[in-house]
Protein backbone atom coordinates (compact mmCIF):
# COMPACT_ATOMS: atom_id res chain seq x y z
CA UNK A 1 0.00 0.00 0.00
CA UNK A 2 1.21 3.33 -0.93
CA UNK A 3 2.31 5.77 1.42
CA UNK A 4 -0.25 8.56 2.27
CA UNK A 5 -0.04 12.06 0.91
CA UNK A 6 -1.80 15.17 1.57
CA UNK A 7 -4.12 15.97 -1.28
CA UNK A 8 -4.33 19.66 -2.43
CA UNK A 9 -6.80 20.45 0.15
CA UNK A 10 -5.09 19.53 3.31
CA UNK A 11 -1.70 20.96 1.78
CA UNK A 12 -3.94 24.41 1.57
CA UNK A 13 -5.31 23.91 5.22
CA UNK A 14 -1.64 23.15 6.40
CA UNK A 15 -0.52 26.36 4.65
CA UNK A 16 -3.28 28.27 6.42
CA UNK A 17 -1.71 26.90 9.69
CA UNK A 18 1.43 28.06 8.94
CA UNK A 19 0.12 31.46 7.61
CA UNK A 20 -1.24 31.96 11.34
CA UNK A 21 1.90 30.87 12.75
CA UNK A 22 3.95 33.36 11.06
CA UNK A 23 2.17 36.48 10.27
CA UNK A 24 1.02 38.39 12.93
CA UNK A 25 0.19 41.99 13.00
CA UNK A 26 3.93 42.58 14.12
CA UNK A 27 4.38 41.90 10.86
CA UNK A 28 2.99 44.43 8.97
CA UNK A 29 4.96 47.26 11.02
CA UNK A 30 8.24 46.23 9.24
CA UNK A 31 7.21 46.34 5.49
CA UNK A 32 5.42 49.08 5.72
CA UNK A 33 8.13 51.28 7.23
CA UNK A 34 10.39 49.69 4.50
CA UNK A 35 8.23 50.98 2.13
CA UNK A 36 8.35 54.51 3.40
CA UNK A 37 12.18 54.38 3.53
CA UNK A 38 13.00 52.22 0.08
CA UNK A 39 11.55 54.58 -2.01
CA UNK A 40 11.98 54.32 -5.99
CA UNK A 41 14.24 51.47 -4.96
CA UNK A 42 11.23 49.34 -3.75
CA UNK A 43 12.01 46.62 -6.08
CA UNK A 44 15.31 45.13 -4.22
CA UNK A 45 13.81 45.47 -1.53
CA UNK A 46 10.84 43.82 -1.73
CA UNK A 47 13.42 41.14 -2.86
CA UNK A 48 15.75 41.34 0.23
CA UNK A 49 12.91 41.17 2.62
CA UNK A 50 11.11 38.05 0.89
CA UNK A 51 13.97 36.36 1.16
CA UNK A 52 14.47 36.43 4.76
CA UNK A 53 10.90 37.08 5.79
CA UNK A 54 9.21 34.47 3.54
CA UNK A 55 11.67 32.21 2.22
CA UNK A 56 13.99 31.56 5.33
CA UNK A 57 11.18 30.82 7.40
CA UNK A 58 9.66 28.57 5.23
CA UNK A 59 13.24 26.39 4.90
CA UNK A 60 13.03 26.70 8.61
CA UNK A 61 10.08 24.75 8.85
CA UNK A 62 11.24 22.46 6.35
CA UNK A 63 14.66 21.70 7.72
CA UNK A 64 13.06 20.02 11.31
CA UNK A 65 11.08 17.95 8.71
CA UNK A 66 13.72 17.00 6.86
CA UNK A 67 16.03 15.71 9.46
CA UNK A 68 13.29 14.23 11.21
CA UNK A 69 13.86 16.05 14.33
CA UNK A 70 11.04 16.79 17.19
CA UNK A 71 12.28 20.06 17.59
CA UNK A 72 14.72 22.91 17.51
CA UNK A 73 16.55 21.23 20.13
CA UNK A 74 17.44 18.22 18.55
CA UNK A 75 18.09 19.77 15.43
CA UNK A 76 20.60 22.39 17.22
CA UNK A 77 21.53 19.36 19.42
CA UNK A 78 23.45 18.14 16.00
CA UNK A 79 26.77 20.43 17.10
CA UNK A 80 26.51 19.51 20.56
CA UNK A 81 23.74 18.43 23.69
CA UNK A 82 25.00 21.52 25.10
CA UNK A 83 24.62 23.50 22.26
CA UNK A 84 20.91 22.49 21.31
CA UNK A 85 20.08 23.69 24.71
CA UNK A 86 22.09 27.20 24.19
CA UNK A 87 20.57 27.76 21.14
CA UNK A 88 17.32 26.83 22.03
CA UNK A 89 16.91 28.70 25.40
CA UNK A 90 18.38 31.92 23.85
CA UNK A 91 16.16 31.87 20.56
CA UNK A 92 12.96 31.09 22.27
CA UNK A 93 14.02 34.00 24.92
CA UNK A 94 14.56 35.97 21.76
CA UNK A 95 10.76 35.39 19.88
CA UNK A 96 9.39 35.42 23.71
CA UNK A 97 9.86 37.57 26.62
CA UNK A 98 13.00 39.01 25.51
CA UNK A 99 11.32 40.99 22.22
CA UNK A 100 8.37 39.62 20.19
CA UNK A 101 5.86 39.27 22.99
CA UNK A 102 6.57 42.82 24.56
CA UNK A 103 6.55 44.11 20.72
CA UNK A 104 2.53 42.64 20.78
CA UNK A 105 1.98 45.27 23.58
CA UNK A 106 3.32 47.90 21.94
CA UNK A 107 2.03 47.74 18.30
CA UNK A 108 -1.14 47.58 19.80
CA UNK A 109 -1.09 50.65 22.10
CA UNK A 110 1.11 52.28 19.32
CA UNK A 111 -1.88 51.65 16.78
CA UNK A 112 -4.79 52.18 19.32
CA UNK A 113 -3.73 54.57 22.44
CA UNK A 114 -1.19 56.33 21.51
CA UNK A 115 -2.74 58.40 18.82
CA UNK A 116 -5.35 59.60 21.29
CA UNK A 117 -3.11 60.69 24.59
CA UNK A 118 -0.74 63.53 24.87
CA UNK A 119 3.53 62.97 24.19
CA UNK A 120 3.82 63.67 28.62
CA UNK A 121 0.87 61.23 29.19
CA UNK A 122 1.89 58.26 26.81
CA UNK A 123 4.43 56.69 29.60
CA UNK A 124 1.56 56.00 31.87
CA UNK A 125 -0.95 55.66 29.30
CA UNK A 126 1.25 52.55 27.75
CA UNK A 127 2.16 51.25 31.32
CA UNK A 128 -1.69 50.98 32.29
CA UNK A 129 -2.22 50.00 28.50
CA UNK A 130 0.33 46.91 29.14
CA UNK A 131 -1.13 45.98 32.83
CA UNK A 132 -4.36 45.49 31.16
CA UNK A 133 -3.12 43.49 27.90
CA UNK A 134 -0.79 41.07 29.94
CA UNK A 135 -3.62 40.38 32.99
CA UNK A 136 -5.24 38.83 29.41
CA UNK A 137 -2.47 37.51 28.48
CA UNK A 138 -1.54 35.77 31.98
CA UNK A 139 -5.38 34.58 32.56
CA UNK A 140 -5.78 32.44 29.34
CA UNK A 141 -1.97 31.22 29.50
CA UNK A 142 -3.05 29.90 32.44
CA UNK A 143 -5.72 28.68 31.26
CA UNK A 144 -5.56 27.42 28.17
CA UNK A 145 -8.93 26.66 26.11
CA UNK A 146 -11.17 28.05 22.90
CA UNK A 147 -10.51 31.48 23.46
CA UNK A 148 -7.45 31.28 21.02
CA UNK A 149 -9.19 29.68 18.73
CA UNK A 150 -12.40 31.75 18.84
CA UNK A 151 -9.78 35.09 18.06
CA UNK A 152 -7.72 33.12 15.64
CA UNK A 153 -10.95 32.40 13.35
CA UNK A 154 -12.97 35.94 13.92
CA UNK A 155 -10.27 38.28 14.72
CA UNK A 156 -7.42 37.58 12.08
CA UNK A 157 -9.79 37.16 8.83
CA UNK A 158 -11.44 40.33 10.25
CA UNK A 159 -7.79 42.10 9.96
CA UNK A 160 -6.84 40.82 7.13
CA UNK A 161 -10.15 41.68 5.32
CA UNK A 162 -9.26 45.23 6.94
CA UNK A 163 -5.92 45.51 5.39
CA UNK A 164 -7.02 44.36 2.14
CA UNK A 165 -9.52 47.27 2.17
CA UNK A 166 -6.58 49.60 3.12
CA UNK A 167 -4.47 48.14 0.68
CA UNK A 168 -6.54 48.53 -1.82
CA UNK A 169 -7.63 52.33 -0.81
CA UNK A 170 -3.95 53.11 -0.80
CA UNK A 171 -2.79 51.53 -4.10
CA UNK A 172 -5.86 53.17 -5.58
CA UNK A 173 -5.49 56.96 -4.26
CA UNK A 174 -1.63 56.76 -4.04
CA UNK A 175 -0.46 59.52 -1.99
CA UNK A 176 2.42 59.51 -4.09
CA UNK A 177 4.07 58.02 -7.54
CA UNK A 178 6.93 55.14 -5.93
CA UNK A 179 9.16 56.30 -8.49
CA UNK A 180 8.67 59.80 -7.21
CA UNK A 181 10.06 58.99 -3.89
CA UNK A 182 13.30 59.53 -2.47
CA UNK A 183 15.01 56.59 -0.43
CA UNK A 184 16.47 57.04 3.01
CA UNK A 185 20.04 57.22 3.52
CA UNK A 186 20.94 53.78 2.99
CA UNK A 187 18.39 52.66 0.91
CA UNK A 188 20.09 54.65 -2.35
CA UNK A 189 22.85 52.31 -3.10
CA UNK A 190 22.20 49.41 -0.89
CA UNK A 191 18.45 48.56 -0.66
CA UNK A 192 18.88 45.17 -1.16
CA UNK A 193 20.81 44.29 2.04
CA UNK A 194 19.52 46.87 4.53
CA UNK A 195 16.20 45.13 3.59
CA UNK A 196 17.55 41.84 3.85
CA UNK A 197 18.28 42.54 7.26
CA UNK A 198 15.24 44.48 7.71
CA UNK A 199 13.84 41.23 7.25
CA UNK A 200 15.06 39.82 10.69
CA UNK A 201 12.74 41.88 12.10
CA UNK A 202 9.80 39.66 11.29
CA UNK A 203 11.69 37.24 14.05
CA UNK A 204 10.06 34.37 11.36
CA UNK A 205 13.42 32.36 10.33
CA UNK A 206 13.55 32.04 14.29
CA UNK A 207 9.92 31.59 14.67
CA UNK A 208 10.08 28.62 12.20
CA UNK A 209 12.53 26.73 13.98
CA UNK A 210 10.72 26.89 16.87
CA UNK A 211 7.16 26.07 15.77
CA UNK A 212 8.36 23.57 12.40
CA UNK A 213 7.46 20.92 14.84
CA UNK A 214 3.70 21.44 15.41
CA UNK A 215 3.57 21.94 11.46
CA UNK A 216 4.85 18.37 11.39
CA UNK A 217 2.24 17.11 14.14
CA UNK A 218 -0.46 18.84 12.32
CA UNK A 219 0.63 16.53 8.59
CA UNK A 220 1.09 13.14 10.94
CA UNK A 221 -2.56 13.99 12.46
CA UNK A 222 -3.77 13.46 8.72
CA UNK A 223 -2.07 10.42 8.29
CA UNK A 224 0.91 11.06 6.48
CA UNK A 225 3.63 8.79 8.01
CA UNK A 226 6.64 8.55 6.18
CA UNK A 227 9.47 10.85 7.16
CA UNK A 228 10.31 12.22 3.96
CA UNK A 229 6.79 12.62 2.58
CA UNK A 230 6.20 14.23 5.80
CA UNK A 231 9.21 16.59 5.04
CA UNK A 232 7.74 17.47 1.10
CA UNK A 233 4.81 17.73 2.02
CA UNK A 234 5.72 20.48 4.44
CA UNK A 235 7.70 22.21 2.18
CA UNK A 236 5.03 22.22 -0.50
CA UNK A 237 2.72 23.91 1.91
CA UNK A 238 5.18 26.03 2.95
CA UNK A 239 5.66 27.07 -0.44
CA UNK A 240 1.57 27.89 -0.52
CA UNK A 241 1.97 29.90 2.94
CA UNK A 242 5.06 31.68 1.65
CA UNK A 243 3.60 32.89 -1.94
CA UNK A 244 0.41 34.97 0.57
CA UNK A 245 2.68 35.99 2.52
CA UNK A 246 5.04 37.40 -0.27
CA UNK A 247 1.77 39.11 -1.85
CA UNK A 248 0.89 40.67 0.96
CA UNK A 249 4.30 42.12 1.89
CA UNK A 250 4.81 43.26 -1.91
CA UNK A 251 1.38 45.67 -1.33
CA UNK A 252 2.01 46.51 1.94
CA UNK A 253 5.88 47.78 0.44
CA UNK A 254 4.43 49.39 -1.87
CA UNK A 255 1.52 50.98 0.05
CA UNK A 256 4.15 52.17 2.95
CA UNK A 257 5.87 54.04 -0.19
CA UNK A 258 2.96 55.82 -1.74
CA UNK A 259 2.29 57.13 2.17
CA UNK A 260 5.68 59.21 1.57
CA UNK A 261 3.33 61.76 -0.36
CA UNK A 262 0.90 62.11 2.58
CA UNK A 263 3.76 61.80 5.42
CA UNK A 264 6.97 61.80 6.62
CA UNK A 265 8.92 58.85 7.42
CA UNK A 266 7.26 57.53 10.73
CA UNK A 267 9.60 56.17 13.46
CA UNK A 268 8.11 52.69 12.92
CA UNK A 269 5.68 50.69 11.06
CA UNK A 270 3.01 51.23 13.57
CA UNK A 271 2.65 55.17 13.20
CA UNK A 272 2.38 54.91 9.79
CA UNK A 273 -0.02 52.57 9.63
CA UNK A 274 -2.83 54.00 12.23
CA UNK A 275 -1.60 57.24 9.51
CA UNK A 276 -2.99 55.33 6.65
CA UNK A 277 -5.75 54.31 8.49
CA UNK A 278 -6.96 57.66 9.54
CA UNK A 279 -6.34 59.46 5.91
CA UNK A 280 -8.10 56.81 3.93
CA UNK A 281 -11.03 55.82 6.75
CA UNK A 282 -11.04 58.49 9.25
CA UNK A 283 -11.43 57.74 13.13
CA UNK A 284 -13.51 54.77 12.53
CA UNK A 285 -10.87 53.29 10.40
CA UNK A 286 -8.39 54.31 13.16
CA UNK A 287 -10.28 52.34 15.38
CA UNK A 288 -11.33 49.17 13.74
CA UNK A 289 -7.17 48.83 12.98
CA UNK A 290 -6.75 49.41 16.58
CA UNK A 291 -9.40 46.80 18.00
CA UNK A 292 -8.36 44.03 15.10
CA UNK A 293 -4.35 44.39 15.82
CA UNK A 294 -5.10 44.33 19.26
CA UNK A 295 -6.65 40.87 19.25
CA UNK A 296 -4.36 39.62 17.03
CA UNK A 297 -1.77 40.70 18.83
CA UNK A 298 -3.71 38.90 21.88
CA UNK A 299 -3.27 35.52 20.61
CA UNK A 300 -0.01 36.24 19.55
CA UNK A 301 1.15 36.98 22.73
CA UNK A 302 -0.61 33.68 24.48
CA UNK A 303 1.01 31.55 21.90
CA UNK A 304 3.82 32.86 22.80
CA UNK A 305 3.98 32.79 26.39
CA UNK A 306 2.08 28.97 26.21
CA UNK A 307 5.03 27.63 23.82
CA UNK A 308 8.09 29.27 25.66
CA UNK A 309 6.54 28.01 29.34
CA UNK A 310 5.89 24.36 28.01
CA UNK A 311 9.24 24.28 26.66
CA UNK A 312 11.07 25.76 29.77
CA UNK A 313 9.19 23.39 31.58
CA UNK A 314 10.34 20.71 29.56
CA UNK A 315 13.88 21.98 29.82
CA UNK A 316 14.19 21.86 33.70
CA UNK A 317 12.27 18.33 33.60
CA UNK A 318 9.15 19.84 35.64
CA UNK A 319 11.33 21.48 38.48
CA UNK A 320 9.76 24.55 37.66
CA UNK A 321 6.63 24.26 37.02
CA UNK A 322 4.44 25.72 34.46
CA UNK A 323 2.29 28.23 35.70
CA UNK A 324 5.44 29.48 37.31
CA UNK A 325 6.98 30.11 33.80
CA UNK A 326 3.88 31.43 32.39
CA UNK A 327 3.94 34.29 35.51
CA UNK A 328 7.72 35.03 34.98
CA UNK A 329 7.78 35.79 30.86
CA UNK A 330 4.05 37.13 31.13
CA UNK A 331 5.80 39.83 34.38
CA UNK A 332 8.90 40.20 32.51
CA UNK A 333 7.63 40.86 28.70
CA UNK A 334 4.97 43.43 31.09
CA UNK A 335 7.87 45.05 32.14
CA UNK A 336 9.97 45.33 28.79
CA UNK A 337 6.93 46.57 26.63
CA UNK A 338 6.81 49.58 28.72
CA UNK A 339 10.78 50.66 27.48
CA UNK A 340 7.95 51.34 23.95
CA UNK A 341 7.98 49.86 20.37
CA UNK A 342 10.43 52.02 18.94
CA UNK A 343 13.28 51.05 21.93
CA UNK A 344 12.40 47.30 21.12
CA UNK A 345 12.97 47.63 18.25
CA UNK A 346 16.67 49.63 18.66
CA UNK A 347 17.31 46.58 21.05
CA UNK A 348 16.21 43.81 19.35
CA UNK A 349 18.79 44.36 16.56
CA UNK A 350 21.80 43.80 17.66
CA UNK A 351 20.13 40.53 18.98
CA UNK A 352 19.13 39.69 15.65
CA UNK A 353 21.97 40.57 13.92
CA UNK A 354 23.76 37.84 16.21
CA UNK A 355 21.19 35.17 16.57
CA UNK A 356 20.08 34.96 12.68
CA UNK A 357 23.31 34.06 11.29
CA UNK A 358 23.80 30.86 13.28
CA UNK A 359 19.96 30.08 12.30
CA UNK A 360 20.52 30.50 8.88
CA UNK A 361 23.63 28.11 8.83
CA UNK A 362 21.81 25.51 10.62
CA UNK A 363 18.67 25.39 8.67
CA UNK A 364 20.78 25.61 5.20
CA UNK A 365 23.31 22.76 6.72
CA UNK A 366 19.62 20.85 7.33
CA UNK A 367 18.92 21.22 4.23
CA UNK A 368 22.03 19.79 2.58
CA UNK A 369 22.98 17.45 5.29
CA UNK A 370 22.43 14.14 3.36
CA UNK A 371 25.37 14.85 1.62
CA UNK A 372 28.15 15.24 4.63
CA UNK A 373 26.06 12.57 6.54
CA UNK A 374 25.03 15.18 8.88
CA UNK A 375 28.68 14.73 10.47
CA UNK A 376 28.69 16.78 13.61
CA UNK A 377 32.46 18.02 12.87
CA UNK A 378 30.80 20.16 9.78
CA UNK A 379 28.27 21.88 12.19
CA UNK A 380 30.59 22.61 14.75
CA UNK A 381 33.35 24.53 11.92
CA UNK A 382 30.29 25.90 10.72
CA UNK A 383 29.08 27.22 14.00
CA UNK A 384 32.04 28.50 14.68
CA UNK A 385 33.27 30.68 12.13
CA UNK A 386 28.66 31.89 12.35
CA UNK A 387 29.22 33.01 15.35
CA UNK A 388 32.80 34.46 15.24
CA UNK A 389 31.14 36.88 12.65
CA UNK A 390 27.56 37.25 14.11
CA UNK A 391 29.29 39.08 17.08
CA UNK A 392 31.26 41.68 15.27
CA UNK A 393 28.07 42.26 13.49
CA UNK A 394 26.06 42.42 17.43
CA UNK A 395 28.52 44.82 18.24
CA UNK A 396 27.90 47.14 15.51
CA UNK A 397 24.36 47.45 15.70
CA UNK A 398 24.37 48.39 19.24
CA UNK A 399 23.22 52.00 20.31
CA UNK A 400 25.91 54.45 20.10
CA UNK A 401 26.21 55.31 23.98
CA UNK A 402 26.65 51.05 24.50
CA UNK A 403 29.26 51.12 21.33
CA UNK A 404 31.01 54.14 23.47
CA UNK A 405 30.72 52.48 26.87
CA UNK A 406 32.26 49.00 25.93
CA UNK A 407 35.11 50.90 23.86
CA UNK A 408 33.55 48.38 21.05
CA UNK A 409 35.55 51.27 18.47
CA UNK A 410 38.21 48.46 18.00
CA UNK A 411 37.18 45.20 17.55
CA UNK A 412 34.46 47.00 15.00
CA UNK A 413 37.42 48.62 13.24
CA UNK A 414 38.96 45.05 13.12
CA UNK A 415 35.74 43.55 11.33
CA UNK A 416 35.66 46.55 9.29
CA UNK A 417 39.07 45.76 8.10
CA UNK A 418 38.95 42.21 7.62
CA UNK A 419 35.51 40.88 7.05
CA UNK A 420 34.16 41.65 3.55
CA UNK A 421 30.44 42.58 3.58
CA UNK A 422 30.61 43.86 7.14
CA UNK A 423 29.45 47.22 5.79
CA UNK A 424 26.12 45.50 4.38
CA UNK A 425 25.84 43.75 7.74
CA UNK A 426 26.27 40.50 6.30
CA UNK A 427 30.40 39.88 7.38
CA UNK A 428 29.21 36.25 8.85
CA UNK A 429 29.33 35.21 5.39
CA UNK A 430 32.70 34.15 4.29
CA UNK A 431 33.65 33.14 8.37
CA UNK A 432 30.65 30.75 7.61
CA UNK A 433 31.35 29.33 4.07
CA UNK A 434 35.12 28.99 5.59
CA UNK A 435 34.25 26.93 8.27
CA UNK A 436 31.67 24.72 6.53
CA UNK A 437 34.71 23.92 3.98
CA UNK A 438 36.85 23.25 6.69
CA UNK A 439 34.03 20.92 7.86
CA UNK A 440 33.83 19.31 4.46
CA UNK A 441 38.14 18.48 5.23
CA UNK A 442 37.59 16.77 8.17
CA UNK A 443 35.00 15.06 7.35
CA UNK A 444 36.40 13.59 4.18
CA UNK A 445 39.56 12.99 6.53
CA UNK A 446 37.44 10.75 8.82
CA UNK A 447 35.70 8.73 5.68
CA UNK A 448 39.49 8.06 4.23
CA UNK A 449 40.69 7.14 7.54
CA UNK A 450 37.88 5.01 8.24
CA UNK A 451 38.39 2.77 4.70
Amino acid sequence: MADKRLNLRQKILVAGTLFGMFFGAGNLIFPVHLGQMAGSNVLPAIIGFIITAVGIPIFGVAAIGITHSDGLQTLSGKVSKGYGVFFTCILYLTIGPLFAIPRCATVSFTTGLAPLVSAEREGLALLLFSAVFFAFVLFFSLRPGKITVWIGKIINPLFLVFLAVLVIAALINPGASVSTIEPAEGYRTGAFTASFIEGYGTMDAIAGLAFGIVVIDVIRRMGVNNDDIVARDVLSSGVLAGILMAVIYVLTILMGAQSRGLFETSENGGIALTQLAGHYFGSAGQIILAITITFACLKTSIGLVTSCSETFTKMTKGKISYPVWAVIFTVFSFAVSNVGLSAIIEYSIPMLMLIYPPAIALIVLALVGKFFRHDRAVYIATMVGTWFAAIFDCMKTLPQSVQNALRLDIPIGFAKKYLPLFDDNLGWLLPAAVGFAVGIVIHSCKRKTAR
